[in-house]
């Protein structure tokens, strides 16, 4: 048989939790949905930096394809939209062989900006894309390699 204790010296039973361990539990879980959302924006920009690379790889391609066809890369004043339809001051039409691209229009970068293209040379071109931030000249900018 069990003794009887003593009124004074009863142990009262703990049921739940204090507000300090609910607020330390809420402070863990804050922390640990922070870094998620820092680790998967990260995982975001990083893709659509390698969809613009992709994209900007695909218009390399294409213009090498539109100079065996023409004899030369677009213009800067033509741009990109050479490889969707025949520019109107080219000068032998009949040569130009396109759409080269399967859709109608130049695809914008993944941000919702058109990508850029300039003409350095006879056969030097540059293609990029202004980044997440928009602004032109940044070190944010996607730019080919050539």
């Amino acid at each position: 048989m069990r003794k009887p204790r003593p009124m004074g010296k009863q142990r009262r039973r703990r049921r739940g939790f204090t507000l300090i361990e609910l607020l330390l539990v809420l402070a863990i879980l804050v922390i640990l949905g922070s870094m998620t959302t820092f680790f998967f924006a990260g995982m975001q920009r990083e893709a659509y930096v390698d969809a613009a690379r992709s994209q900007i790889g695909m218009f390399e391609s294409t213009l090498e394809a539109y100079r065996l066809h023409v004899g030369r890369y677009p213009d800067t004043n033509q741009g990109l939209a050479a490889l969707v339809a025949p520019p109107p001051d080219l000068q032998n039409p009949n040569r130009w062989r396109g759409p080269y691209l399967q859709r109608t229009e130049i695809p914008l970068d993944p941000w919702g900006n058109p990508y850029q293209y300039e003409l350095i040379g006879p056969e030097q071109y540059r293609i990029w894309s202004w980044g997440p931030d928009g602004v032109p000249g940044t070190e944010d900018d996607v730019v080919n390699h050539q």
